[in-house]
């Protein structure tokens, strides 16, 4: 059975499995792991737990590519301030172009050759002046990627009405269908300022209550009727 370990991003908090193989990290190591971008920097927080042990907690799994290094460490921190410059300089040309677009984040890729700029529109955009003006001066490929408003939330983050931090930016890896038949299901009152979440759409956390709906014990008996 393949082991994994449970670690928590340091560029975006998220939680994050990978596999164990013969690393031989434990709880506090930071660590390289395999991401969309190249490599993410990651704190180790459970490696012997019986969660690490669950039959299921490969599925989606990555892999470690090392434990972290100073100069892994340092060029994180570098990284993370270009990104941010990049974050100014291309809200300034859209600001200067009158472009109808709102930019959500910039992430840069690990060797430093392409970054991807992540925005919110309500249509389409003609986006490639801009794009001219952002290769000249960051002298790399550039990404231009629309998301959603879940897909913002996810990526920045915040508190939900429960106090806690958002699903989507916490643990989940994709969006589930969330309609308002099941608050229905549930006997929600279908109020829009209870059940939307920070993105203005309904929150996911009634796709959760909804499929643990119709569970119910018999009784003292140690068994689960489904209905």
């Amino acid at each position: 059975m393949l082991e994994t370990i449970r670690l928590v991003s340091e560029t975006t908090g998220k939680s994050i499995r990978a596999l164990k193989g013969e690393t031989g990290v434990v709880a506090g190591d930071l660590v390289l792991v395999e991401s969309e971008l190249g490599a993410d920097l990651a704190t180790v927080i459970d490696d012997s737990s019986e969660v690490c042990r669950h039959p299921y907690s490969a599925r989606g799994a990555v892999q470690i590519i090392r434990r972290a290094t100073e100069d892994d460490l340092r060029k994180f921190t570098w990284l993370r301030d270009r990104e941010q410059q990049a974050f100014a300089f291309c809200q300034q040309r859209i600001k200067v172009r009158g472009l109808p677009m709102k930019l959500v984040r910039v992430r840069y890729f690990f060797n430093e050759k392409k970054g991807i700029f992540f925005y919110t529109a309500d249509g389409r955009i003609d986006f490639r002046q801009l794009v001219k003006d952002l290769a000249k001066e960051l002298r790399m490929r550039i990404e231009m990627r629309q998301v959603g408003v879940r897909d913002e939330a996810k990526m920045i983050g915040g508190l939900g009405v429960c106090g806690r931090r958002l699903c989507c930016h916490a643990f989940m890896r994709n969006f589930e269908p969330v309609t308002i038949q099941k608050a229905r299901k549930q006997q929600i009152v279908i109020n829009p300022t209870k059940i939307s979440g920070l993105c203005g759409r309904l929150m996911c956390c009634l796709a959760f209550e909804e499929q643990t709906r119709g569970r119910m014990y018999s009784g003292d008996e140690n068994f689960m009727i489904e209905d």
